[in-house]
């Protein structure tokens, strides 16, 4: 096994991995975990089937040992954002790998999640799915069809032009650069949600805030405080959507924000503090830390 082939493995591997698990650092843990069985495993038939293979039984694995760490998560949980620059990054066509289907999979068990994760964004083959989690066919088309259930309605629908997304999203962060309280409820649909997630070691909202007017308030207000701290704005895609990140008066990192985009109006807002999930992003500002961690 060549270290050429091992390393055209890794962005399939991570995809699997982060899709599983919503975690950037446990997803590249798996990574090399399972590159480094295909590089010392002899005879393999086929090397992307073994990664793919290898890759989701540890993500199942990780997942069940995390269970009770995310049941008693202080506050809500948002997984550790990807993030692209908007000039040079490429908006995903897809659902899969938005913010808003990632906290969905959390409602589903290890193996729901493996099932839905390998059909839905990979496009496997039932009977490939029943390989890797170790089930028959006839129960991983129960399993999906579970999965799909549990999920609901729920599921993201996003606009389908990304330039209409990006224009939308543009006009939203001069809204919120310049404190525009009617500018942002125009651009937020009526039941916006706004979810924040700092892990209880950021200052952010305690539990999700909903309805266009309110949300346009919190945030309204959130950005003024922030141009007196000097923080500014910069656009970038975050998990294949528009959103921005934040930054303190030294250029470092204080957050970032995704935005879900669906009939025209922004409906969901997430804000990423917790600086456990921001640290792969660069160094971070501790302006959004709780005094008790400064």
């Amino acid at each position: 096994m060549t270290v050429s082939t091992v390393e055209e493995l890794r962005p399939l591997s991570f995809a699997v991995a982060y899709r599983m698990l919503g975690s950037v650092a446990e997803a590249e843990d798996v990574v090399q975990e399972a590159l480094l069985r295909l590089h010392s495993t002899d005879a393999v038939a086929n090397d992307e089937a073994f990664v793919t293979t290898v890759t989701t039984r540890l993500a199942i694995d990780v997942l069940r040992s995390a269970r009770v760490r995310r049941e008693t998560y202080v506050g809500d949980w948002l997984p550790e954002p990807l993030v692209e620059d908007a000039m040079v990054g490429r908006v995903e066509d897809e659902e899969t790998i938005s913010l808003a289907f990632l906290v969905l999979l959390e409602r589903l068990t290890p193996e729901e999640r493996a099932v839905l994760v390998l059909r839905d964004a990979f496009d496997y083959r039932f009977a490939d799915i029943a390989g890797i989690v170790g089930k028959s066919e006839a129960n991983c088309r129960q399993i999906l069809s579970r999965a799909r259930r549990r999920i609901g309605d729920e599921r993201p629908r996003f606009d389908p032009d990304p330039a209409q997304r990006s224009a939308l999203a543009a006009r939203f962060l001069d809204a919120a650069r310049d404190g525009d309280l009617d500018g942002l409820v125009a651009l937020l649909a009526p039941d916006a949600v706004l979810v924040g997630d700092g892990g209880g070691k950021a200052r952010s909202i305690p539990k999700p805030m909903a309805g266009g007017a309110q949300v346009a308030r919190a945030l309204a207000a959130f950005y003024r405080a922030g141009v007196d701290m000097g923080i500014t704005l910069e656009p970038v895609l975050v998990n294949g959507q528009p959103g921005f990140r934040s930054r303190g008066p030294d250029g470092r990192l204080v957050n970032v924000v995704g935005l879900d985009v669906e009939d025209g109006r922004i409906r969901r807002v997430h804000s990423i503090l917790n600086p456990d999930k921001l640290h792969h992003l660069g160094p971070l500002s501790d302006l959004a830390l709780r005094p008790s961690l400064k």
